[in-house]
């Protein structure tokens, strides 16, 4: 999630009713180097409960960051060791951890120790499906002092492919007794009561799900607790949230990177709630995520969702 959960992002998830929003996945080296963009990645005191992700390879750096994400205000630390890219498995971090779990437990007893906070733990089900290794993890975690696991029902090497196997979880869940999140592929209401169903873990968490969709995590949360879905909000009220999103990264970011990392959620926010035909929305996105012009930007996309057959002349 990281350049998606940023915190124009998770400021508007968590208005719209979600639980808990955690910070893209900040570089411990370079949160103790106090590289500027990673630093802001960590920001966020303003959100209740504030959560700061690290990921990283080595104990020092890790124990270090945890440090100084509690003095800037963080209320539980998220250690990822969960990430696939290969940018980040290539530095030996995130997924690529579950290859090695002594050093992994290293890390976790780093940053446990190195703060007073709630740490808590985002996993893989394991590396590949010859070394499903989440439960013995879970139980590592749980002895250095974790409060908290999220797993991710795929291994590393399926990335986002293939699909998710929620029940695989069922066995982290037997492996320890602080709570377990289940995580992949959860889109709907629907698909959250199934994946606690066969994963008898204690919550669900959303990831790419929330793509275009923020009021997506409040709209689960309420059906589970209710037994009951609110429908998505109206046309209306999404796009005054889309727009409201892209203006408050425009003051974020300021208006050259704000609008160039912005387009991505137009993307997103087209594919979702624009009832067009393909090329119609192909042709907005165009528009939209090739113009340099911030007031033309939320101006078009206003319209974008107000009148989408048409789009404006190139």
């Amino acid at each position: 999630m990281t350049g998606v959960t940023d915190l124009p992002f998770r400021r508007l998830v968590h208005k719209l009713g979600a639980g808990l929003v955690v910070s893209e996945m900040v570089a411990s080296r370079e949160l103790v180097n106090g590289r500027a963009d990673v630093e802001r990645r960590a920001q966020g005191a303003e959100l209740d409960p504030f959560v700061i992700q690290l990921v990283g390879a080595q104990a020092h750096l890790m124990g270090n960051a945890a440090r100084i994400a509690q003095r800037r205000g963080a209320q539980i630390i998220d250690i990822n060791m969960g990430c696939p890219s290969r940018e980040v498995t290539g530095k030996l971090s995130g997924s690529a951890l579950m290859r090695d779990l002594d050093h992994a437990q290293s890390l976790i007893e780093a940053v446990v120790g190195a703060c007073t906070l709630p740490v808590t733990l985002k996993m893989r089900l394991g590396w590949d499906w010859s070394s499903i290794n989440a439960p013995e993890l879970a139980r590592r975690a749980q002895s250095c002092g974790v409060k908290l696991i999220t797993v991710h029902a795929r291994t590393r090497n399926q990335f986002f492919k293939d699909g998710v196997d929620w029940q695989e979880i069922a066995k982290v869940k037997q492996a320890v007794d602080i709570p377990v999140i289940v995580n992949g592929d959860i889109k709907s209401p629907d698909d959250a009561r199934i994946a606690l169903k066969v994963s008898k873990a204690d919550g669900v968490m959303i990831g790419r799900g929330a793509y275009g969709a923020p009021w997506l995590p409040a709209q689960i949360a309420q059906a589970l607790a209710n037994g009951t879905a609110q429908d998505p909000p109206q046309r209306q009220t999404q796009r005054d949230i889309a727009v409201a999103h892209v203006e408050d990264m425009l003051l974020h970011y300021g208006s050259k990177l704000g609008l160039r990392n912005a387009r991505k959620h137009i993307g997103w926010y087209i594919e979702k709630c624009i009832d067009t035909d393909h090329e119609t929305a192909k042709a907005w996105r165009r528009h939209l995520c090739t113009s340099d012009n911030p007031n033309v930007v939320l101006k078009d996309f206003g319209r974008c969702f107000d009148d989408p057959a048409r789009v404006p002349s190139p």
